[in-house]
């Protein structure tokens, strides 16, 4: 008989299910904004990943973090997850919230960039290349394959300005998050008082938004409230497998996984929003998803 996985091996299993959890957003977290609205979709779905996580994990003891920690990285993870929510909802299009949701998925090279600035970690010559690599992908998936120029990426920028600037803001927002956290975090795991923040500053912003009740919603469109219930619970069992494949399995292994979720990412949106894609946008994830593996690499090397 084949011999059980040991307790590492099934951690790092159990990590890699966030991976496949955390894919399925952007194409969910679309929909959802169709039907509720961008402010309203985002404020149910991190109102169900909070409760969930809430009543898994409980609510921590706050005075055991540091105030960086709660005060610094609550911030940034409760501004990342409502700009990107805000910019796959205010996308014009399926296909340009697709576009939007690769933008995002810069922050892997721009965490590994920052750490090295902050001096938190040390990287080779490969480490400039592989973010080049990365962005030049998001310019040729938004130029359709003409990155020589960068017109049609202005063209789209001016089109949604705020869209598009969400969007990189997200990137920028969650590669500091992941730097701080590694530094003031202290092995804590605040993210459910980080969920119950963005949910309650989303729940305002849908106040003020000007956007139909999420009730009148949702009796117009009643397959919206089962989508954010999937949602809500992928995103909650996401951080949840994480934490723990990160804590007991193979962190290296699963580091160089999580650099594939753009890949996954864009095929699952493109799947459930009924898009086909080009071949220049594919070959742009592709160039994302290598760019972050040459900046991972590029410190690896180092270590």
């Amino acid at each position: 008989m084949p011999s059980s996985p040991t307790p590492n091996a099934r951690a790092t299993a159990i990590g890699l299910l966030a991976v496949v959890c955390w894919s399925a957003v952007v194409g969910l977290m679309r929909s959802i904004a169709e039907a509720l609205g961008p402010a309203g979709g985002a404020a149910c779905l991190f109102s169900v990943s909070a409760l969930l996580v809430c009543l898994v994990r409980g609510l921590p003891a706050l005075s055991r973090f540091h105030p960086v920690y709660l005060y610094g990285c609550g911030a940034l993870f409760a501004a990342y997850e409502i700009c990107l929510a805000l910019a796959i909802g205010s996308a014009h299009t399926r296909a340009e919230a697709l576009e939007l949701g690769m933008i995002n998925y810069l922050w892997p090279s721009l965490t590994i960039v920052v750490a090295v600035l902050a001096r938190q970690a040390r990287g080779n010559g490969l480490l400039w290349p592989g973010a080049a690599l990365s962005f030049f992908g998001i310019i040729w998936i938004t130029g359709a394959g003409q990155a020589l120029s960068l017109s049609r990426l202005q063209d789209n920028v001016a089109s949604n300005p705020i869209a598009y600037a969400l969007a990189f803001a997200a990137a920028g927002l969650w590669a500091a998050y992941s730097v701080l956290t590694r530094l003031y975090g202290r092995g804590e795991n605040g993210v459910s008082v980080f969920l119950l923040l963005t949910a309650l500053a989303l729940w305002i912003k849908h106040g003020i938004s000007g956007e139909p009740s999420v009730a009148t919603s949702l009796l117009a469109h009643p397959t919206a409230g089962l989508q954010v219930l999937v949602l809500g619970a992928l995103v909650a069992i996401g951080y949840s497998c994480w934490n723990l494949g990160i804590q007991k399995g193979n962190m290296a292994f699963l580091a160089a996984a999580s650099y594939f979720t753009p890949v996954l990412s864009a095929l699952l949106a493109a799947v459930w929003l009924q898009q086909e894609p080009g071949t220049a946008f594919w070959q742009g994830v592709a160039m994302v998803t290598l760019g972050s593996l040459i900046c991972w690499y590029a410190t690896r090397a180092r270590a």
